[in-house]
């Protein structure tokens, strides 16, 4: 049985080993030259609120993955289903071994290397002055539409699961709890894991006796509070404490599920390919290529890594060696996690649907007509993911499926909590950046923007603003597109310092040019589809929202061709 739960989760742990153990190690050696006898920033720059050394690489994997993992590589591979679960699993595969993977090494080593500067810092400093102010306003964009379609995911989690929020609430008052005992009490950081991981068994039990039972609109409200506050707290109270923990929750969360899709045997019984152009996007037929990236963001590759990598992580790193178990590493585990997905869906998907009275299954190209609509009245990508999951698990596991679905969902709303105060913080140093031509035209609302809670403040509304229609259908691609664009601009910025400043072999640099071009072209023929097809089934909904996003796809085409027009002028120069 070649599709079968055994032989396709065996095969990807395989795939990754070897990769990390080759490719990755080449890299580190040829290309970076990681050398531990260099301080980091986190060192060298040490100021008690974003430049913190990590008590230990484990806790900043952990802070790391959780940040860049978020909900994306859950969602988009359960949507991608649609297509069928082999392009899901070959693009997956694919796009982190050749692309993914060494985008985030690279531009996580890069900021290393540049006092943990941004991403598009280090683009303004490589190709022109222009170029990091373009490449600023670019990531704007993006970062709102992360908040967007990260606030849509889990206000739908918090409506549709009540145990999920309350197991979250609990678990966020565990990780202040133990940041105080490492970081101001310095307890040993093993009595610290071991208080913070029995405090975390507590939330999900707490959380499944004690449910809260709100609106999505409430929850947007709530979420808009928490990361205003998350994102301006020094980063040792809440962030790396509760994202060091969250990795305790994937660790445990991988081993269940790939040990029990190994040992389950099953044969996937989605179909393996449906049509090249399934309903996929707001219902219209979407063709597979260009349009993959916009729908599989981050389990594949992801440009928010580049800005997690370079806005936080770098200011985090204790020696230099530590970057590739984080950015290399962490890329991996996150298409790994995708691989789970795509393997319980493909295997238990329809045993799910139709326990729900969902039999969609006569032919291929019915199941892609349904799957999406289907999907939607039992949780959404979320809801099907956990439910397969649950269905595999306890197979193996003996344990209760109703246990396993809060497990799994409170995973995904743990992960998407991190990503969204991540993104807010990183948005607020946009915004203080973007804002710093006023400093000596207009000082008072220079302090003003500048000010850490006015700057968290602006791109979390606007962020919460365009979720309140709660159409996440048409804001997932919005967010895709403009993540797989910016992966392929930080590409190229990667290729820049490994031409200009690493100087390495030809070979090497062509390694990241040619993905980045390849990237740059799929993505900006699928933004172009998206802005001409999708967009305009969107004006009945709200015709305000379809218009910011169309000023949104609009301004991040145009400022994408002056990037690309950049870098090829950096390229020429010597």
């Amino acid at each position: 049985m070649i599709f079968s739960t055994t032989v396709l989760i065996i095969v990807g742990l395989l795939v990754y080993l070897f990769f990390y153990n080759t490719y990755g190690k080449a890299l580190e050696r040829d290309v970076v030259r990681a050398d531990d006898s260099n301080p980091t920033p986190a060192h060298r720059l040490y100021d008690g609120v974003d430049y913190v050394p990590a008590v230990n690489k484990w806790v900043l994997f952990g802070h790391h993955f959780a940040s860049i993992a978020g909900a994306a590589p859950i969602v988009g591979p359960a949507i991608a289903m649609a297509w069928g679960f082999v392009p899901a699993l070959l693009w997956i595969w694919f796009g982190n071994i050749f692309v993914g993977a060494v985008h985030d090494y690279l531009a996580l080593s890069a900021s290393m290397r540049h006092d943990g500067k941004s991403i598009q810092w280090i683009a303004g400093k490589l190709m022109s002055e222009r170029t990091g102010k373009v490449f600023e306003i670019f990531i704007l964009f993006t970062l709102i539409l992360v908040v967007a379609a990260f606030s849509a995911i889990l206000g739908n989690i918090f409506h549709k699961q009540p145990q999920v929020p309350s197991a979250s609430l609990f678990f966020i008052i565990d990780a202040l709890i133990v940041g105080v005992m490492i970081y101001r009490l310095k307890i040993n950081l093993s009595i610290s894991t071991i208080v913070g991981l029995l405090l975390l068994a507590l939330s999900i039990w707490l959380g499944l006796r004690l449910p809260l039972h709100f609106s999505y609109h409430t929850w947007l409200v709530v979420l808009l509070i928490y990361i205003v506050l998350a994102s301006a707290m020094p980063v040792w109270i809440l962030l790396q404490p509760r994202d060091y923990l969250n990795a305790y929750i994937l660790w445990f969360g991988l081993f269940l599920g790939g040990i029990a899709l190994i040992f389950v045997a099953k044969k996937l019984v989605l179909p393996a390919f449906t049509s090249f152009s399934a309903p996929v996007i707001g219902g219209k037929p979407s063709p597979f290529w260009p349009l993959i990236p916009l729908i599989i963001a981050c389990g594949s590759l992801s440009g928010f890594h580049a800005i997690v990598g370079s806005g936080t992580t770098s200011k985090q790193i204790d020696k230099e060696t530590d970057a590739l178990l984080i950015g290399y590493g962490g890329m991996f585990t996150e298409g790994f996690l995708s691989t789970i997905v795509v393997v319980s869906i493909g295997a238990f998907g329809m045993l799910v649907l139709s326990s729900a009275g969902y039999n969609i299954f006569r032919d291929a190209h019915t199941f892609s007509l349904k799957y999406l609509p289907s999907i939607k009245e039992i949780g959404g990508p979320v809801g099907i993911f956990a439910k397969s999951y649950a269905e595999a698990v306890s197979r193996v596991f003996h344990l209760s499926k109703h246990f396993i679905v809060v497990f799994a969902s409170l995973w995904v709303s743990a992960f998407a909590l991190t990503t969204l105060d991540t993104t807010n913080r990183i948005g607020r140093y946009v915004v203080t950046e973007l804002s710093e031509p006023l400093k000596d035209t207009h000082k008072g609302l220079y302090s003003i923007l500048t000010n850490r809670w006015i700057a968290s403040l602006i791109p979390a509304t606007l962020g919460i603003w365009l979720a309140w229609k709660g159409a996440w259908q048409i804001i997932w691609p919005a967010f895709g597109g403009a993540n797989q664009m910016l992966a392929s601009i930080a590409l190229l910025t990667a290729t820049l310092w490994v031409y200009k400043e690493q100087k390495v072999e030809m070979k090497y640099t062509w390694l990241v040019l040619a993905p980045a071009l390849f990237l740059w072209i799929t993505v900006t023929l699928a933004l172009l589809w998206y802005l001409v097809v999708a967009i305009p089934g969107y004006f009945e909904k709200s015709l305000t929202q379809a218009i910011v996003l169309i000023v949104f796809i609009v301004g991040m085409l145009i400022l994408n061709f002056l990037l690309i027009y950049d870098f090829k002028k950096a390229m020429r120069k010597s």
